[in-house]
């Protein structure tokens, strides 16, 4: 369970990075709405990332206690990609939709990523 834990600091840190190249994107370029979107998206991805954690630190611990294991909070992550796109949808001129989307995928694409460079640390 450690190792989920360390993981997950370390993917935090890089989404935070990640974070912060899109706040000096919106502050610096024109693409407002765009920056605002990636910035929706990858927040709610990195609370979904921190759901999925905590899930797999809960059902680790059920395992060990040999208890039955509930769920891996999957309503909760697309409960939270609805309520982005919902946002998005509402408030067009202040978030973009594709954006939003892009940015919801981020911690997937930021785990796959560090896999490949773990394997070749390895």
């Amino acid at each position: 369970m450690q190792d989920v834990q360390q993981l997950f600091l370390r993917l935090r840190s890089y989404i935070f990075f990640i974070l912060a190249l899109f706040v000096i994107g919106w502050g610096f370029t024109p693409y407002h709405s765009v920056f605002l979107g990636l910035l929706l998206g990858t927040s709610l991805s990195l609370f979904n990332l921190w759901v999925l954690a905590r899930k797999q630190k809960q059902i680790g611990l059920a395992m060990v206690e040999g208890k039955k294991i509930k769920s891996f909070g999957t309503f909760t992550r697309f409960a939270v990609a609805i309520l982005a796109v919902m946002i998005a949808m509402e408030y067009p001129h202040i978030f973009h939709l594709t954006s939003v989307i892009l940015g919801l995928m981020t911690s997937y694409i930021v785990i796959i990523i560090d896999l490949f460079i773990q394997l070749i640390r390895r």
